[in-house]
């Protein structure tokens, strides 16, 4: 029994850090394309042409949440300070739809491990997520409603942070704009490692420890090549609910994602679950700190409604178009081959170099980043340390001989 609980416990943990191993490059690339984008594209525009729910104002929202970062976390901020200034509340949420689900980096993971139909559905369902959001708004939010939350999240602080910058030519060609290019770098890791080594961590162990039968159980209809309505449905709403009482963000959550879809669940289950990243415990939380519990759990229902009619959109649509994946079709995440001398471990070498030389320099121009002090990043903070330590112990124990 011992024998076979560390066999598994190896090859959980070999499943997880194969896993990033598989996503580094990715990663990196998306992020050093975000951090070049945040630094060499002006947003100074984006206070004064948010204020009103016009498509001008939605499409800028949308467009400047495209450009930034895309941790949950970080997005919330940006979103708390755009609507703290004046912008409209549909603007302001469709930049946090945006820079959740449209950003780069988030197709090109999910590239990786789930395929292009998933992608695509990504960034399909994110315009669907606004222009539904849009709708739903737009029919139910009470005005008194938002002015008490933009007092609210005013009262919440303000920090402002967009400074002008220089013309985009220069600064592409200076020292400096590459400094700030690899501090956003490192930044855009320091925000994500945390949800990203728990959610590599939990992909391994579930994929590992976890029977079909359990997901089967869960998400009625699971394993069905044609599932009927009624099953879809319940797993479009089960994907949230489950992904609720996680700290896990949008990067972080796409290889579990990819269990889910290697156990059977359908198109529309695994894209409400890839979109719940904003209906998440902490998310929630950190919405009733900036705008009260009444907006928070407002756009809670909001978000919740939106991304289950979205994935249910998703999957229908693609069903039409005779471009639905099949659910269980590709190699499972465990019996994947993932240390091999290819041009993923080749990319993976230049993304390792680019990372050390960024966090390097910014290391002797900046320091370190600080940490997070509440409660919050403390507890993702010790469970990500637990799951490196669970990695590390995994991966050991076969030189220990004791496996």
């Amino acid at each position: 029994m011992v024998d076979g609980f560390l066999a598994n416990w190896n090859k959980a943990a070999t499943t997880s850090f194969g896993l990033f191993w598989m996503a580094f490059w990715a990663f990196g690339l998306g992020y050093l394309i975000s951090s070049m984008i945040q630094v060499f594209v002006t947003r100074q525009r984006m206070k004064q042409s948010m204020g009103h729910t016009a498509a001008s104002s939605v499409g800028l929202g949308t467009f400047f949440g495209f450009i930034s970062s895309s941790c949950s976390f970080a997005a919330l901020a940006t979103t708390r300070s755009l609507f703290a200034k004046g912008a409209g509340l549909v603007p302001s949420l469709a930049f946090l739809l945006a820079s959740t689900n449209l950003v780069i980096e988030l197709g090109i993971v999910i590239a990786v491990f789930l395929g292009w139909q998933f992608v695509l559905g990504e960034y399909v369902g994110g315009i669907l997520l606004i222009l539904l959001m849009w709708l739903v708004v737009k029919m139910t939010v009470p005005s008194k409603l938002v002015t008490q939350a933009r007092e609210n999240a005013r009262e919440a602080g303000e920090v402002d942070t967009d400074n002008e910058i220089p013309d985009w030519k220069e600064l592409i060609r200076s020292i400096a704009g590459w400094r700030r290019v690899a501090s956003n770098y490192v930044m855009e890791w320091h925000m994500v490692w945390k949800d990203v080594t728990i959610g590599f961590t939990v992909a391994g162990i579930i994929a590992t420890f976890v029977p079909r039968s359990f997901f089967e159980a869960l998400f009625i209809g699971s394993g069905q090549t044609e599932p009927v309505f009624w099953e879809v449905l319940l797993q479009s709403l089960v994907g949230p609910l489950a992904a609720f009482f996680t700290f896990i963000g949008s990067m972080g959550n796409i290889p579990l994602a990819a269990v889910l879809y290697d156990n059977g669940v359908s198109f529309a289950g695994v894209m409400a679950f890839i979109f719940s990243d904003l209906v998440v415990l902490p998310v929630l939380r950190i919405q009733a700190q900036y705008y009260g519990w009444r907006m928070a759990l407002y756009i809670l229902g909001v978000f919740l409604v939106i991304l289950v009619v979205a994935a249910l959109l998703l999957h229908y649509g693609f069903a039409a178009l005779d471009m639905l994946p099949e659910p269980g079709s590709s190699k499972s995440v465990t019996d994947r081959e993932f240390f091999a001398l290819d041009y993923t471990a080749a990319i993976n070498l230049v993304f390792v170099l680019v990372s050390a030389v960024f966090l390097f320099w910014r290391w002797k121009s900046m320091g370190f980043p600080a940490g997070g002090h509440n409660l919050g990043d403390r507890i993702l903070f010790v469970l990500a340390c637990a799951g490196s330590v669970w990695i590390a112990l995994g991966l050991a124990l076969p030189f220990l001989g004791m496996t």
